[in-house]
């Protein structure tokens, strides 16, 4: 069964080092915390200058939603995050420093456990109607830009509007339908134990 996540029911919570906050969007296993997740999905508005808190044995991957972005010193190399370049993915042991570039800005977070699983993210902007097939165990869809977005398939038709996300079933077939948007779209995959 699908999953609707409206945003406008997440509430934000402080992050690991306390240095700001971060709305949940969806994590595995539901009951997971900062320890313990195998991956997360989150929205975090960065508002000054600081450090990332430290995720070791985590993938990270950060895509740039609102705002002027950032220069990352991610181990001591300065990467810039912008409209031009929104994504970026790095280790979370690494040691990351954020310079904002103009005033604060929304990033859009996806972890994932090394040792347990791995992640895809993928950008795709809409124009009309389209399709889309959830081929991963866990596929996240979050409306980035854009007011509202409507998936149907042949079961189920579900509405979200910017920054609502939904949880969509392995194997599944949407069609999307919007005037014009942005989607971020998280592909989890567990490793077997054939991958061993």
């Amino acid at each position: 069964m699908t999953v609707l996540i409206p945003f406008a029911g997440l509430s934000p919570v402080p992050w690991k080092n306390g240095g700001g906050s971060t709305i949940e969007i969806a994590i595995g296993p539901p009951d997971a915390g900062f320890d313990d997740f195998d991956w997360r999905v989150s929205l975090a508005t960065i508002a000054e200058d600081g450090a990332f808190s430290r995720f070791p044995g985590v993938d990270r991957t950060l895509a740039l939603v609102d705002g002027h972005g950032m220069t990352l010193q991610i181990d001591g190399e300065p990467t810039l995050i912008s409209d031009a370049e929104p994504v970026i993915a790095f280790d979370g042991s690494s040691e990351v420093q954020a310079r904002l570039n103009r005033g604060p800005t929304l990033d859009f977070n996806v972890m994932s456990r090394s040792e347990r699983c791995w992640h895809q993210f993928g950008r795709r902007r809409l124009s009309g109607d389209s399709t889309f097939v959830a081929r991963a165990e866990v596929t996240v869809l979050f409306l980035a830009e854009g007011d509202s977005l409507q998936l149907a398939s042949d079961d189920e038709r579900i509405g979200l509007v910017r920054y609502d996300a939904g949880i969509l079933d392995q194997g599944t077939v949407w069609s999307l339908e919007a005037g014009q948007a942005t989607i971020f779209i998280v592909d989890v995959h567990y490793y077997s134990e054939d991958d061993d």
